[in-house]
């Protein structure tokens, strides 16, 4: 079953933005994320309508962010992407008047929507801050145990 990694992928733009300056382009986003830049732009024109980010023009354009990253939290992204599905596994619907299939749906239900709750709480707790702030920390760590940087 293929995973959905959009919100992760947009996190790690939103991280190379935070590490620079000036804005990116699409291209720029695009090479870091191994995809093409058409698919970057169809994702941004979501996070530019929520608020994210804004785009520039010409010569010293792209993309940057529209309000602090500490203002900006892990749902505020999810809910830019559309609110993906969260988890692959669901109810069965092949016979909805068995009683067996409505009992395992009712607990399969209630034990997702608790998941659910938890990890969107937890989303609207961390911020592109509080993410920058861990990568920064990993890459330091990194570079003190091999000398290199990750990226």
């Amino acid at each position: 079953m293929k995973r959905n990694s959009r919100l992760s992928a947009v996190l790690h733009a939103l991280m190379h933005m935070a590490e620079r300056e000036e804005p990116m382009t699409s291209d720029d986003l695009a090479l870091c994320l191994d995809t093409n830049a058409v698919v970057v732009r169809r994702t941004m024109a979501g996070l530019r309508e929520a608020g994210i980010v804004q785009s520039g023009r010409g010569h010293g354009g792209g993309w940057h962010f529209a309000r602090p990253l500490a203002e900006i939290s892990l749902l505020d992204i999810y809910n830019a992407l559309g609110e993906p599905i969260v988890f692959q596994i669901g109810p069965a619907t092949e016979m909805p008047g068995c009683v067996v299939e409505q009992s395992v749906n009712r607990v399969i239900g209630d034990a997702l929507k608790d998941a659910e709750a938890i990890l969107m709480a937890r989303f609207s707790g961390t911020t592109l801050a509080d993410l920058a702030a861990d990568f920064r920390a990993a890459a330091r760590h990194c570079q003190a145990t091999t000398g290199t940087d990750s990226g």
